[in-house]
């Protein structure tokens, strides 16, 4: 039996529930497949770039820093590219700067955040529309068992509890893969967020003196 012939034989055993599910488990795994794609186009989960940008900037060497993160493509690298030449100007409100790196820092997590909600969706429908599944598949259990007019008949009423367990079965099957993707994506951009917060923390405490004001 081939795969396709298995879901075939599988959306007739659970009906228009497993066809949801089955579809909803392509929509997480798409979503999935995205995000990946979007870390390793966008580099959004490397940080070397931009902690040698702040090594350099912090010891006073201002143009290794700026090589370092000139052509910056993860978000990391960009705030503290943004920040380096903020803080290089002589006439920079640190305060509306902050404000400014704090927006930009907050609109490059909720773009690698995009498409986490739907994701974390199908992980808490998933289960709950298997369960909807077995409940109108024991429904119909019985109704055939009653209709049998035959008592207890332990054939009918087998047959009509593993069509509707399936439904559940495919639910958690969907729902648990979803649940970790989900969970260990967030937790990937949660660490970034915090690494991101404190390159530039260290930019702002540790920055040497420009060279106006060591003039003075």
């Amino acid at each position: 039996m081939t795969a396709i012939d298995r879901l075939v034989a599988l959306y007739q055993t659970g009906g228009p529930v497993i066809g949801l599910l089955l579809a909803m488990s392509v929509t997480a795994l798409a979503i999935v497949l995205a995000k990946i794609a979007q870390s390793m186009l966008t580099r959004s989960h490397r940080l070397g770039e931009a902690r040698a940008a702040v090594h350099a900037f912090t010891a006073g060497d201002i143009d290794q820093a700026t090589d370092c993160v000139s052509a910056a493509r993860s978000p990391a690298g960009q705030l503290v590219a943004r920040a380096i030449q903020g803080l290089q100007k002589a006439d920079t409100d640190e305060a509306r700067l902050r404000e400014d790196l704090a927006r930009l820092g907050q609109a490059q997590l909720r773009r690698l955040r995009g498409g986490l909600r739907p994701l974390e969706l199908i992980a808490s429908l998933a289960p709950l529309l298997g369960l909807l599944g077995t409940v109108l598949g024991m429904i119909d259990a019985f109704q055939a068992l009653e209709q049998t007019g035959t008592g207890s008949d332990p054939a009918v009423l087998s047959a009509g509890i593993w069509q509707a367990l399936s439904t559940t079965a495919v639910g958690l099957a969907v729902a648990i893969p979803a649940v970790a993707a989900a969970t260990w994506l967030e937790a990937r951009v949660q660490h970034l967020g915090e690494e991101m917060d404190s390159l530039v923390t260290e930019l702002f405490t540790r920055r040497p003196a420009r060279p106006d004001q060591q003039a003075s």
